[in-house]
């Protein structure tokens, strides 16, 4: 439960999920629990809970499965288990030879009890085999022989199913919202429009920008690698004062094209199109062709605005004056944006409000069901719970992704108001210890309500890890980015090992394309290509990759290795993979062959990346290089 009840837990459809509570009663009888989870429709399910280790500190679980989209609730039930406290003395009593004659009689009315509800609910076969078992509880027969009878297998689930329970004591329903899948599984892959297709002139030394209609081939492409979302920066008209030049500077060349998050112009704001890219009619073209394709397309939602905006003339109100009269511009210190205004949510809350709003269903009017939201964290988060509560009652299936390198407490925050999911820290996790800690924090700390979306690179973030160039660096961050994480995204430029930093020690990319046409060959050698199609591969085809929550770290000595299991009903997936993009590491790793349900000394795996099979035991040598820094293996 989240704050309370006073924002829903988060779920998918067909996710597996946790549902947890501490459990006690007075006094000796048996306890047990139930989940009830309830669906959109009012349909009831009941889910039994198990009790875990350590007893004492009274622990239940319970994994549910919503099979359905839209507001659930779910509550705990106790409720005192008379079954159980009667095979409780019994077990004790029956062997021992104390009250055997009181012992049956009770035993036989609790069978006979059962049976009546097993009538009334439609199962007399049940019914009637409850009835004979009672007939045999007679207390002239072995003491052995009347356990056996009690703890058959099949009258345990005729009382689970059908057996009485008492005393029963609800929590509150709590609230559950469930999306449709692609609010956690997804694969993402970003590009900006205007480098597709781009083209200079060596004699006029202009460029000619590319457009939606040129950006369509390159849509193929990133089909073709097995990504599920093409995420777009804004599409929006462009300011021209304060226009950033190449790598930021502020003396533009005549034709540079300016930051795209300087957003608005004389040809409109977030509610145009920039006339290079296209009209209206291109861009519906563009998403009418991601959609053959497979794609869903995101849209940049970035809520502020260039010196050139509307909304600068129309509503100054909606931005901050400073004391010596001028606008106030945006700023990350030591980075200044003087081409963008941030907006001031204080003095027309409603109108930014319900214009945000205008702007939001005008995009989804033209199929756009995703958006990636720009620094959100420096907005209301009451606006967005109100935002995101008005676009769920008209489209429940549109999806909002936060931008949100901030603080943990507002990142947790965006995601418990509504946001579907997140940017994260993975960027700055490098070390076995750093992964392990982050990931167990996501998958049982936050899992309820925070959803992780690992981003190898932005064209904000060009990560450390990355700045050698080394090919074996973009790989391992590939790989344990499309494995950990339900989600991943990856920004153009990191299949070409594009790595240069703007200075040392700086994480941004020289001749960073926010501030200039980028054509690429995506075709020149080397490229992570057929890794990264290959890596979405394994993602479609395994359950155990495309949930956050079943993850285990498994034991190897060498900190240069990151070691762990994936679990989904019967799909297990266990992934090694190399830290170290410049040397050969080997080490032991430990299987822990009980949790992955193998009773066996030994099982049976294939490597997703190769195809080779192998037969692991408890502990098995492994040994991973720079030119094949992975093993991601199926268990057969």
């Amino acid at each position: 439960m989240i704050e309370g009840g006073a924002y829903a837990a988060k779920a998918v459809v067909g996710e597996l999920i946790p549902i947890r509570a501490k459990v006690f009663r007075e006094g000796h009888d048996a306890v047990n629990a139930s989940v009830i989870l309830t669906s959109p429709d009012g349909r009831e399910e009941r889910v039994d809970m198990t009790p875990l280790e350590p007893r004492g500190l009274d622990p239940w679980e319970a994994w549910v499965r919503p099979d359905a989209p839209g507001a659930w609730t779910f509550r705990v039930e106790g409720w005192s288990d008379p079954w159980a406290t009667w095979l409780h003395n019994a077990e004790a009593k029956l062997p021992a030879g104390v009250d055997i004659e009181l012992v049956c009689l009770e035993g036989r009315a609790l069978l006979e009890r059962t049976a009546s509800a097993a009538q009334d609910a439609g199962d007399p076969v049940q019914a009637s085999v409850l009835r004979a078992t009672a007939m045999l509880l007679i207390p002239e027969r072995p003491a052995a022989d009347l356990l056996e009878v009690a703890t058959a297998h099949g009258i345990a689930d005729a009382m689970k199913r059908f057996g009485p329970r008492e005393l029963v004591t609800p929590t509150a329903d709590f609230p559950l919202f469930v999306d449709r899948k692609r609010a956690l599984f997804a694969s993402w892959y970003e590009f900006f429009p205007r480098s597709q297709g781009a083209t200079y002139d060596p004699k006029t030394k202009t460029w000619t920008s590319g457009t939606f209609d040129t950006s369509q081939e390159r849509l193929a492409e990133v089909a073709a690698m097995g990504f599920d979302v093409v995420y777009l920066p804004p599409i929006h008209p462009i300011g021209t004062s304060f226009r950033k030049g190449r790598n930021n500077t502020l003396d533009p060349a005549p034709g540079d094209p300016g930051s795209p998050w300087a957003i608005g112009g004389k040809q409109g704001g977030h509610d145009a199109v920039h006339p290079d890219l296209g009209d209206f009619a291109a861009f519906d073209r563009f998403v009418a062709r991601a959609t053959e394709l497979g794609l869903e397309v995101a849209l940049d939602f970035a809520l502020q605005a260039s010196p050139d905006h509307p909304w600068v003339r129309e509503h100054p109100e909606w931005f901050t004056t400073r004391l010596d009269g001028t606008i106030a511009y945006a700023e990350n210190p030591p980075k200044k944006y003087q081409d963008i205004y941030p907006i001031n949510f204080d003095n027309d809350p409603d109108g930014i409000y319900h214009e945000a709003l205008r702007v939001l269903k005008l995009w989804i009017s033209h199929g756009v069901k995703i958006f990636r939201v720009d620094n959100p964290h420096t907005k209301p988060v009451q606006f967005w719970a109100w935002l995101m509560r008005q676009v769920r009652e008209f489209d429940p299936d549109v999806l909002f992704f936060a931008e949100a390198f901030t603080t943990p407490e507002m990142m947790r925050a965006l995601g418990k108001v509504g946001f579907h999911s997140s940017y994260t820290y993975f960027t700055w996790r490098n070390t076995q210890s750093e992964l392990a800690e982050y990931l167990t924090e996501l998958s049982t700390e936050t899992d309820a309500y925070y959803r992780p979306n690992f981003f190898v690179n932005t064209p904000d973030i060009n990560p450390f890890f990355l700045q050698s160039g080394n090919p074996a660096a973009f790989a391992i961050r590939a790989v344990l980015a499309a494995t950990l994480s339900p989600a991943w995204g990856v920004y153009s430029g990191f299949e070409l090992f594009e790595h240069q930093p703007l200075a040392p020690g700086r994480e941004e990319y020289l001749n960073s394309e926010k501030f200039e046409y980028r054509p690429r060959d995506y075709s020149a050698e080397p490229n992570l290509n057929v890794l990264i199609g290959r890596l979405n591969a394994i993602r479609r085809a395994h359950p155990a990759l495309q949930q956050l929550r079943q993850l285990r770290f498994l034991d190897v000595l060498s900190d240069q290795l990151l070691a762990f299991a994936k679990t989904d009903g019967d799909d297990t997936v266990i992934v090694i993979c190399s830290l170290n993009p410049d040397q050969t590491v080997e080490d032991e790793v430990a299987l822990d062959l009980p949790a992955l349900g193998i009773d066996s000394g030994a099982v049976a795996l294939r490597d997703e990346l190769t195809g080779a099979t192998f037969t692991w035991g408890e502990r098995n040598f492994v040994r991973l290089s720079p030119a094949n820094p992975a093993h991601i293996l199926h268990v057969l």
